[in-house]
């Protein structure tokens, strides 16, 4: 199974990189690091993604934000980053004063308006939290659109919610989040621009659309998966929940309660999360169940088979078509699907999926 959250952005291309680097001379942060091109946004997640969990989270040691502004970032306003107007992304990368390292936590794009997440990093794989705009564009040189503000999400839960597995990549504590706009299959340039005091930091990259994707998706109705639950393994929670202590979420089959009230489905597994955010995500929704629970129906499902990673993914993975973990779904009362996250997110994107859910 390959991981999504967290993935390196390619370099968007070699005039905005080399704009950024011109801008960046003298600073303490990088331009992105380059990956080979990918044939899908899945594939694109998958491919880049060992390289970003084996350098920014399993030998980085955990550093102080290089920014740490997460008040303010939380709270982007629109006045605070340049409009477009028919600006190129080689153009707004001529503004920036420095230059930093965007991974994106997200790899599944089909035409659209589909959410991006992702975290920025400077030189020493330090975060940065600051206010943030997203722009994206066909080229470096084609006219850009944006900026489509990015609130941080905070990903941080309260301390008797908190697993052994808590820890996200590298001390995370929140992840950027936004909706851009793709018409087409394709691959798209995206620049980050980071609002700070000593003027804007730039972060490139890419995205890959591909035509369509077999995950289901918002206003789809799900394949009625049976679940598992304390009846299912005969009582050994372990072959429940990876997540130490366990959680609650395994009551009720998936089957049972869709299309008879709202669900949140939960694709993760805190102990063999490559993308590492398995933890942290889970601990947001066991927080969010003591809020939710008696309206929503919680259901958290493991990804590898009898949990051993060699034994591969499990059915209900297979059924909704994932190859990269984590997934939150949360379906209406009616058995549609009213949200969809993938990979990284914080507690109050996972707040706004719930509440989608109940409308």
């Amino acid at each position: 199974m390959q991981p999504s959250p967290l993935i390196r952005a390619r370099v968007a291309a070699a005039g905005l990189a080399a704009a950024l680097v011109l801008a960046a001379c003298g600073s303490s942060s990088t331009t992105p690091t380059s990956s080979a091109a990918s044939q899908s946004a899945s594939s694109s997640a998958s491919n880049a993604t060992t390289q970003s969990s084996t350098t920014t989270t399993a030998s980085a040691p955990v550093l102080p934000p290089a920014v740490a502004e997460l008040p303010a970032a939380e709270h982007p306003r629109a006045s605070e980053f340049p409009s477009a107007h028919g600006r190129t992304l080689q153009q707004l990368g001529a503004l920036v004063k420095s230059s930093a390292q965007l991974g994106a936590a997200t790899g599944t794009f089909t035409p659209g308006t589909r959410r991006l997440a992702f975290g920025l990093t400077a030189r020493s794989g330090a975060y940065v939290y600051a206010p943030t705009a997203i722009y994206i564009s066909t080229s470096p040189n084609a006219p850009a659109e944006g900026p489509f503000l990015a609130p941080d999400d905070p990903m941080g839960v309260a301390p008797q919610y908190r697993s052994q597995q808590n820890s996200g990549p590298g001390g995370i504590q929140a992840i950027y989040a936004t909706e851009v706009p793709v018409a087409h299959a394709g691959i798209y340039t995206i620049l980050a621009l980071t609002r700070t005091d000593k003027g804007l930091i730039g972060s490139p990259g890419e995205i890959a659309v591909a035509a369509s994707s077999l995950i289901p998706n918002v206003g789809q109705r799900p394949p009625a998966i049976a679940t598992d639950t304390p009846a299912t393994v005969h009582g050994d929670i372990a072959l429940l929940t990876t997540r130490l202590p366990p959680e609650s979420m395994h009551a009720v089959s998936f089957n049972q309660v869709l299309g008879k009230r709202p669900v949140a489905l939960l694709f993760s597994t805190p102990q063999f999360c490559i993308s590492k955010v398995c933890g942290p995500v889970t601990d947001i929704m066991v927080q969010l169940q003591h809020e939710f629970a008696n309206r929503i129906s919680f259901i958290h499902e493991e990804v590898y088979a009898n949990n051993q990673p060699s034994k591969g993914l499990r059915p209900q993975l297979k059924a909704f078509h994932l190859e990269t973990e984590p997934w939150l779904f949360t379906i209406n009362r009616q058995g549609v699907i009213a949200a969809r996250l993938e990979g990284a997110f914080g507690v109050n994107g996972a707040t706004q999926a719930l509440q989608a859910a109940l409308r």
